[in-house]
């Protein structure tokens, strides 16, 4: 298929209000109809079994709807549809049919990143007994190297407790949330006052004492002896290393 065409097929079948290029219409617009169609439905199956959650908080009928608004504003740009829908929390934030669930797009982003994670690298958790081998005057500079598949989620909503289904929520406060995959399964779990600070500190490349610094200063409630045994309680650590 020359360049040309091609390109105004791709077009025409991202934008319903597009015709099909010349060769296509003579040879059978309605087929390429169908195919279009066929196409949007085959998108949106694929956005309801990455976002099941989302769909079950809103029904159906509503998140067909959006996931073919996001679909015609976002299509796929590349071919492996297991990277498509990174944007769809976005893309809900800023939806204003869904203004009256605030929480959504944290919802989304949360199931992103457990589909993220279930197909990210592997690698080997280590657990806390590492810390017996080094040198106890040099914990402080010690670099902690954390799962690929970690992912930190901040919400102002409790997303996490929303995710699980959990009932009686109090919806008035916030919830920080680590994805992971420290074996074959994802796990979600809900963190503790000043475990994000910590472990993003810790993701960007901060030693045991920058990291927990940053912890408290991001909660007074912070306790490192607690978050760090939840550090690799989590599965979280894959080494350790001296920041000399």
């Amino acid at each position: 298929m020359p360049d040309e065409l091609q390109a105004a097929f791709a077009a025409a079948l991202c934008d319903p209000d597009l015709p099909p290029p010349a060769p296509v219409r003579s040879s059978g617009k309605r087929r390429f109809d169908v195919y279009r169609n066929n196409r949007t439905v085959a998108l949106i199956d694929v956005l309801a079994d990455i976002f099941p959650v989302v769909q079950r908080l809103v029904g159906e009928a509503f998140f067909r709807a959006a996931a073919r608004i996001f679909i015609d504003t976002e299509p796929p740009r590349d071919p492996v549809l297991l990277i498509y829908g990174a944007g769809f929390g976005d893309f809900l934030d800023d939806f204003e049919p869904a203004a009256t669930v605030p929480y959504l797009g944290d919802v989304a982003r949360l199931e992103w990143a457990r589909r993220d994670a279930y197909h990210g690298p592997d690698a080997h958790s280590v657990t806390i007994d590492v810390l017996a081998d080094f040198p106890a005057d040099r914990l402080g500079q010690a670099q902690l190297t954390l799962l690929p598949t970690l992912h930190l989620l901040r919400s102002r909503f409790p997303v996490g407790s929303i995710w699980a289904g959990v009932e009686g929520i109090d919806m008035t406060g916030g919830e920080d949330v680590a994805v992971l995959r420290p074996d074959m399964r994802v796990e979600t779990t809900v963190l503790t006052p000043g475990a994000y600070g910590f472990l993003s500190a810790l993701q960007d490349g901060a030693t045991l004492g920058e990291a927990a610094q940053a912890a408290a200063e991001d909660s007074a409630e912070f306790d490192l002896a607690a978050n760090l045994q939840g550090v690799f309680a989590l599965g979280a650590v894959i080494g350790i290393t001296d920041r000399c």
